[in-house]
């Protein structure tokens, strides 16, 4: 069985102790330090002697009559700043023969020291109370430790079965029913999890939150260091977190530890996080699913600079994430770089808007194919956006210039950056290859071709096409005499009934050409 949180008792703070049934029959009063009522309650003893606070570690609930105290106004006061000393939860004094009402000198002096002092005003066994109060507090710690276990050998079996690091965070999250955040040491978000509007709100704030995330835990804010062998590299924090901080500090640590087991067992750096927290940001602001106005906080998060900038879309056919990274650091230029599908990795830069935009592009272009080779990369590229809800088309575009340059043979001829007046017809093409009336126009221009054993033809057309209808260069490509090309020439206008000298024949025939290899990428 899943232990969640629904399943542990509370944190017993003064309180709610206080409203415990039998502490009620004994008429409780709070005299003293009522703003301090919320502190928790560790443990309860009941002591009479008046240096009571050299048996204390912290956190108790002291019970006492006072019956060693009555008379001697210092011992009262002494006694009350030794419970202060000890960090005691709190001091509960059953009125009777010592004290038939709170004495004045306790009451003051607990009042300085910010100790709640209650009294009882009726008869009240105080075994009853230590009994009642121990019972909750060792089920309590029982079921946090349950629920720690259970935590550790879920996110285990996770890892285990090779899940990964978003799936191990939902689970952190299911458990802890708060936001899950992952940084590195700059507070660079790596992941998230929980609820996605909790998540945002987190996020939206998060310059904020990460200085407190910093600093001392308060207000549900627990965090649990990544790291190991000596070194840290990151930090999981559970954000408003509901429950007591110490069963969400158990939560941190297991989570804390399943983190450093992923990475280890991963054999990956915690850059690798960055990398996948940067492919899941643009993978969804290329994809559209979710509005842009709603990744914002994400992107900010995750290190990008969005106030007031120039964000400019490129998608690198054939690039290497990790080089892209190291080429945009020694640049200096700020982005987020993500592989996407076949080949294809999307570089959102953001830069300042006194800056060029369009030659900072050229420059990361042309460092780049000088480390690579101008034949094996092409940057493609959207114009500049200046506005953050402009970008998720601008990716869109500038995937569309990248696939419809994919033919590595074209790649000498194309300037540095690639933009969608350079790819002509084909990238409009491109962009239109998935309008069912485009589909259409290409089977029907193409239809007495598109068989498997017309494939040969098929190549023969699209050389012939491709270099102005030139007849000897196509015979040279395909290396067949001209009789023989001129022969499956004639055999191509016979089956597609078009006259291929007519040049809007052999147009119309080019752009469903086209349209049908766009469909088949």
């Amino acid at each position: 069985m899943t232990i969640t949180l629904d399943s542990l008792e509370p944190a017993l703070s003064v309180r709610q102790v206080l409203t415990l049934e039998r502490v009620l029959a004994g008429e409780p009063e709070v005299v003293a330090g009522a703003s301090h009522l919320d502190r928790p309650v560790r443990w309860v003893h009941v002591a009479e002697a008046a240096d009571v606070g050299v048996m204390l570690t912290g956190g108790e609930m002291v019970l006492t009559t006072g019956v060693l105290l009555a008379g001697d106004e210092d011992k009262q006061a002494e006694y009350v700043r030794s419970l202060h000393r000890a960090e005691a939860a709190a001091v509960v004094l059953g009125l009777g023969r010592a004290f038939p009402a709170a004495p004045d000198v306790m009451r003051r002096a607990a009042e300085r020291c910010g100790l709640p002092m209650v009294v009882l005003h009726r008869p009240f066994p105080f075994a009853e109370l230590t009994e009642e109060v121990q019972s909750r507090l060792v089920r309590r710690k029982f079921a946090a430790v349950s629920l720690s276990e259970a935590v550790r050998t879920e996110l285990t079996a996770l890892i285990t079965a090779g899940a990964p690091l978003q799936r191990l965070l939902d689970e952190v999250a299911r458990h802890s029913a708060c936001p899950v955040v992952v940084t590195n040491l700059a507070h660079r978000v790596l992941g998230t999890a929980g609820e996605r509007p909790a998540v945002d709100d987190v996020l939206r704030d998060w310059e904020r939150i990460a200085r407190q995330a910093g600093g001392t835990e308060g207000d549900g804010w627990i965090r649990a260091e990544l790291g190991g062998r000596g070194e840290r590299w990151g930090r999981i924090v559970l954000c408003g977190y509901r429950g007591d901080t110490a069963t969400g500090r158990l939560l941190a640590d297991r989570a804390a530890e399943a983190l450093v087991l992923h990475r280890m067992l991963g054999g990956g750096a915690a850059c690798s996080w960055e990398e996948q927290s940067a492919q899941s940001l643009l993978t969804d602001l290329v994809s559209g699913v979710v509005p842009a106005r709603q990744l914002l906080p994400r992107a900010r998060a995750a290190g990008l600079p969005v106030n007031r900038r120039t964000f400019v879309p490129l998608v690198v056919r054939d690039g290497d994430p990790a080089r892209l990274e190291r080429l945009l650091r020694l640049l200096g230029l700020p982005g987020l770089v993500a592989e996407l599908a076949d080949g294809a990795t999307a570089v959102l830069l953001s830069l300042p808007r006194d800056q060029d935009a369009g030659a900072l592009a050229v420059h990361f272009a042309t460092r780049l194919r000088t480390e690579t080779g101008p034949d094996h990369t092409v940057v493609a590229a959207a114009e500049p956006r200046a506005a953050w809800d402009d970008v998720p088309t601008g990716l869109r575009e500038a995937q569309h210039v990248a696939d419809a340059v994919a033919d590595s043979s074209a790649v000498l001829d194309l300037p540095p950056v690639v933009r969608l007046k350079d790819v002509h017809l084909r990238g409009l093409v491109r962009l239109l290859r998935d309008d069912p009336h485009v589909q259409s126009f290409a089977e029907r221009e193409l239809d007495g071709l598109l068989c498997e054993t017309d494939e040969d033809l098929l190549s023969v057309l699209r050389t012939y096409l491709a270099t102005g209808r030139n007849k000897s260069r196509t015979a040279q490509l395909h290396h067949v005499s001209r009789p023989a090309l001129y022969r499956r020439l004639e055999s191509i206008q016979v089956r597609l009934g078009v006259d291929l000298d007519d040049f809007e024949q052999a147009a119309s025939v080019h752009i469903a050409l086209l349209a049908h290899d766009a469909q088949q990428q």
